[in-house]
């Protein structure tokens, strides 16, 4: 039994090192630059290793990545809302959104740029993703048709690309975000 537990956990490490290898390189270069044989020579293993652990490849290796970035997103916004209602949870959400998005671009642009096969604004879709959206709800106190939280993820969003592109005025995200908290907060 020991040993089945121990293959399973060098098993789990070296998936996680395939991924973090993964959002490294991405991170650093983009991920035009996060082929299998980077993985592999990153980690210290072949690419066939690599492939036993992430059959679908890149595409599959940056979905996982992706949806733990969900994950992430959704704990930073859950987080930084705390116990504020009203503007004041949209103004600590779209911080940690924004934040977040600037942070991690490389894993920001998996999320929400790249083709990846995750099912959005379904019922079906993946827990990360659902969990996302229900952090930005209940930051809004969207208990509808999860219309305004949609827009107010659409904002997020086009800020972030616009920002990243130089397409707003750098010093005024206090304003945008104070315009958004006034529009959504009540």
């Amino acid at each position: 039994m020991a040993s089945t537990e121990t293959r399973a956990r060098r098993v789990a490490e070296r998936r996680q090192q395939i991924l973090d290898a993964a959002r490294t390189v991405a991170e650093a270069e983009g991920w035009a630059a996060v082929t299998s044989r980077r993985l592999a020579d990153a980690i210290g293993y072949t690419q066939p290793v690599l492939y036993g652990h992430f059959p679908g490849g890149k595409t599959e290796i940056m979905r996982t990545v992706a949806l733990a970035g969900f994950a992430e997103l959704a704990a930073a916004t859950r987080a930084a809302v705390g116990d504020r209602t009203g503007g004041q949870a949209v103004e600590a959400v779209a911080r940690a959104y924004l934040g977040f998005a600037d942070a991690h671009p490389a894993l920001y642009e998996a999320m929400f740029q790249l083709p990846l096969d995750v099912r959005f604004a379904r019922d079906d879709s993946e827990e990360e993703l659902r969990a996302g959206f229900d952090a930005l709800a209940a930051a809004l106190g969207d208990g509808a048709d999860g219309t305004a939280t949609e827009v107010l993820w659409s904002a997020l969003h086009g800020m972030s690309l616009l920002e990243r592109g130089g397409r707003q005025r750098p010093g005024d995200r206090g304003h945008r975000i104070a315009a958004l908290a006034a529009r959504f907060g009540s």
